[in-house]
């Protein structure tokens, strides 16, 4: 109990300054949980992708085209279980802003690629009699609050359409669901056979190739087979992971992990040395009563114990309060307007971040600590 009345004591000293280095914390933690939300959208892809699945690409770019061929060619190989192909489409839905991840893809070939895409087989079935039929994520969806039966016309920026002009217009006709909350629920997805009929240019040419292999410990061998099957041909292949493939297409706006990861470091490094100087300086403010306090019995450990419970006291309103605000902040949704598909604050990374509370606490005070730990109680009580 004594112990406890001299730490609020304290605190009720200097009443701003306190007040002030716990919102420092708390503004750096509510940082902290929107930036841990922003690398977790920019590795969701990666986090998610089938260990079961290689994904095939040009050898020179992800950008450059495949012969749709290629195909059979991939599903002879030993060790290939299915194979399907998607391109990138790019179009614009009204205004650049409204940013949709499209795609041209078999319809039941894909789905069963991707059954985390969880479809109505109604829907299903609308999806393979609708030539011009659509698929969109239940994110994309409610964003822009569209329904089964909507018409949807999407603007051309690589792909124009050989009727002239530069719109195409498709059928929604179904809504899939995420079968985890980091499924992307964002794709347009429509059908290959009517974008290549119909496109101005490039038929017979696909993006790349998803394969799932039979057996997950030969992924390395099949993928090195697959490459040698179009080695020295005019379009050579370069698979890999498909991890490593959504990792190489969201490293294209550079490195998101480190660079998050640089701006936390210092970030923290600058709220420790906030932090560490008010308990320096509230030590220093001290040093007669603390000298007082080992005068009359108090332990070297009991003083050490002391400043380093005020310093977590401190750590953890400001840390609990930020982590809290930013929870509550992040599930208000990606604030971006949808650039983010996936956002929302991991609650591995929340616990992370309740460590980093208790260790901010622990690193601001331990100097300090330990300079009130060795006070000579005479030398103490003789400063002014």
């Amino acid at each position: 109990m004594r112990l406890a009345g001299i730490v609020v004591s304290n605190f009720k000293r200097h009443r701003l300054r306190t007040a002030l280095t716990v919102l420092s914390i708390l503004v750096a933690f509510v940082l902290f949980g929107y930036l841990a939300a922003i690398k977790k959208a920019f590795e969701a892809g990666v986090d998610v992708a089938g260990k079961d699945r290689l994904v095939v690409r040009h050898k020179i770019s992800i950008i450059q085209m495949l012969p749709v061929s290629y195909e059979a060619d991939i599903e002879r190989i030993d060790g290939v279980k299915e194979a399907t192909h998607a391109s990138w489409f790019g179009g614009i839905y009204k205004e650049p802003r409204n940013f949709i991840p499209q795609f041209p893809v078999k319809p039941e070939e894909f789905m069963a690629m991707y059954p985390e895409f969880r479809l109505p087989p109604a829907q299903m079935d609308a999806w393979l009699r609708t030539r011009t039929g659509a698929v969109v994520g239940r994110r994309t969806a409610d964003k822009f609050g569209w329904k089964i039966g909507d018409k949807i016309p999407i603007q051309a920026t690589i792909w124009r359409p050989k009727s002239g002009g530069n719109t195409w217009t498709f059928d929604i006709v179904g809504i899939y669901e995420g079968a985890e909350e980091e499924t992307d629920t964002t794709l347009f997805l429509f059908r290959y056979d009517y974008f290549d009929e119909n496109r101005s240019f490039g038929e017979g040419a696909v993006g790349w190739y998803y394969i799932r292999v039979s057996d997950p410990a030969r992924a390395a061998q099949i993928a090195l087979k697959v490459d040698e099957t179009f080695a020295n041909s005019a379009y050579e292949t370069k698979t890999e992971t498909e991890g490593a493939f959504v990792k190489a297409f969201a490293e294209q706006a550079g490195n998101i992990g480190k660079i998050i990861t640089f701006i936390l470091t210092a970030v923290f490094f600058t709220i420790l040395l906030v932090a560490g100087n008010t308990m320096a300086q509230a030590v220093r403010e001290r040093t007669q009563e603390l000298g007082v306090l080992k005068a009359v019995g108090f332990t070297d450990g009991q003083v050490l114990g002391l400043v380093l419970v005020e310093s977590c006291i401190i750590s953890i309103v400001g840390g609990s309060i930020g982590l809290a605000l930013s929870w509550r902040l992040v599930a208000a949704g990606d604030p971006t307007g949808g650039a983010l598909p996936i956002f929302f604050f991991p609650p591995g990374e929340l616990v992370m971040g309740a460590l980093y509370v208790v260790l901010l606490g622990l690193a601001a005070g331990a100097v300090p600590a330990i300079q009130a730990m060795r006070l000579n109680p005479v030398d103490a009580l003789r400063r002014e």
